[in-house]
This record gives C-alpha cells, structure tokens and sequence, in this order.
C-alpha cells in the first residue's frame, strides 16, 4: 500500500515554526512527508532540512517524496535518538523541530501492520516493525501487568474486568489477531459502554502505547529538541491524546519557569531565568474546515515553544 499521510495542522505548524531560508529544521516524524516537504520547499540553497522516522516504510516514503529537494536528508531512527543524529552530522543546533506524535494514517489503513480494530490483522502495533509485538504483550504479560498498562495508557476504567478476560481467552488459545482482542475487549464493557463509543479504542491505544514505548520516548526525545534548539529557535508538538498532550505541557511549563525560590522570600537569589516562552498560550486545533476534510485531526492538540536568547536560565 502506499504511503499516505495527510499532514496535520500544516499551516499552523509552519507559521509555529516560524521558518527562516537559511535554517537548519528537524521534522522527528517524517512519516509521508508531508510536513517536512512542506518545511523544505521554504528552505534556500543554504537551509537544511533533517527527517527521521523509525517506520522503514514511513522513511522510504519521506526519502522519495523529498528527493525533489537537495537541502533534505531523511534518517532512520527513532526522535529520541535526536542528539546522536545531530552530532553525526556535526551540528551543534537547529533553528526548529517539529514532533507529529501518534499513528499515521497509512499505519492504520495497512491491515497487516496490526493497529486497527476495524478489521482482522496480525496482533502487531509495531511502529519500527522490530522487537516485541503488541501480541507478545497481550500473551505474555501478568494479568496485572496487561490491568495496569490498560488502565494507565488507556485511561480504560474497565481494565481489570479486560485484563482478566484477556488472560482466560489466552489459556484456551493465543490471542493473534486484532478481532480476536476486539472481541474479548467488547465483551468485558458494559452494554452502555459498547453504545457510547467503540470500547476498543483505548485499549489499542495503551498496548500500542506499551509495545513502543511511546511515552518513554517522547519524554527523552523533547528533552533532546528543546536543548539541540538555537536561541530563539522553536519546538511544535502535536498530540493526539491527553497522555501526550500533558507530557509536553508539563515540560513546556517547567522551561518557561524563572524564579524557584520560596515565596516568602523578599527577593529572588536563585537567580532562575526560564529558558522558553510559550509561542501559543493554549493548544491550537483544527478548524471546522480541516476537520471536514480529514476526521483525524479532530483531536490533535499544537504546542509551539521558542527557546529564549538568554541561555544562562
């Protein structure tokens, strides 16, 4: 299948980003290219863009998409390995990064990658296609371990009542496929539950959470990007779900932070600068006329940080 990605919150990540001709730019998730072609074709013949993915699919599409520009270079590799790229290619600081978190349409539209509950698949979630398979986890872990992942990834409040009945499926059989875990996850939610909205979804999300490391990942990756930032140079983040979203809200908050003194002190002696100001109060989201033209972007949330000139903070 090819690759295809509909980029989201384009133009408000170009305008978040703030590009300069001449700038070196990191887009952490290449996926189809959309974004990062984007990025590119308002790069001159000094500017140079960096993409990275950890999907080899995502990297073969990037690497064909932007072929057509001489300033881009894609790499593959997870974001969180972001300082290491950087220092290989001998670059001290980038003038902005952009992180597109979540799944990627063709990830989800590619029924052999496993990340749907729609339809029957191999149980994978894989985004770099290597190591432990979403049903590795689902067979092997404790039936407090599968409780825990659910209930924290998933924000699921029935996970106990569908961990237990993942562990009483698997001693009849492996669990292998997506239905067959869609299944068991209908089951174990009430009726009203079942109404209200497809019970699988926050399942899917924590293993595939779980089977990536994706929160693990992001938290070392926007430490890596906000430090490999020039001064005045900006990080854009979208999020797909309040996991994410609170993460990075939470590191955006810490940077802006001055002064750590007590407060009952008269004046300040720590001397604390913050070392970002935010670039949007609050998350941007799509307007109506995205959300028409593409249902995924309906919970996309875009935070945009500039480090400040002052780096003694």
């Amino acid at each position: 299948m090819e690759f295809v990605h509909i980029p989201v919150l384009l133009d408000e990540c170009i305008i978040g980003l703030n590009i300069r001709p001449d700038g070196i730019y990191v887009d952490c998730t290449a996926g189809g290219g959309g974004h990062s072609s984007a990025i590119a074709e308002r790069l001159g013949e000094n500017g140079r863009l960096i993409a990275l993915d950890r999907d080899p699919d995502a990297v073969k599409a990037a690497s064909e998409r932007l072929s057509v520009y001489s300033n881009a270079v894609v790499v593959h590799t997870n974001y969180s390995e972001l300082d290491k790229v950087l220092d290989e290619m001998n670059i001290s600081a980038v003038d902005g990064i952009l992180m597109d978190l979540g799944v990627s349409s063709h990830q989800l539209d590619e029924e052999s990658r496993g990340f749907s509950y729609h339809t029957d698949a191999p149980l994978d979630m894989r985004m770099s296609q290597t190591g432990m398979s979403a049903a590795d986890v689902v067979n092997t872990f404790t039936e407090q371990q599968l409780a825990n992942i659910i209930f924290e990834y998933g924000e699921e409040k029935f996970s106990r009542r569908i961990a237990s009945n993942i562990v009483k499926a698997r001693e009849i059989s492996p669990i292998m496929t997506t239905l067959q875990l869609a299944d068991i996850v209908r089951e174990s939610v009430p009726q009203k539950a079942r109404r209200d909205k497809n019970p699988c979804k926050k399942t899917f999300q924590a293993i595939r959470i779980a089977v990536n490391g994706e929160l693990d990942h992001l938290d070392a990756g926007l430490e890596k990007a906000f430090f490999s930032l020039k001064p005045n140079g900006r990080l854009a983040v979208i999020t797909f779900h309040s996991l994410e979203d609170r993460l990075v809200k939470k590191k955006f908050a810490g940077w802006c932070k001055g002064c750590i003194c007590p407060p009952d002190f008269p004046q300040c002696v720590c001397g604390r600068k913050p070392q970002g100001i935010l670039v949007n109060r609050k998350p941007i989201e799509a307007d109506q006329n995205e959300l028409e033209a593409n249902n995924r972007s309906r919970s996309a949330k875009l935070r945009v940080i500039e480090r400040s000139a002052d780096q003694n903070g």
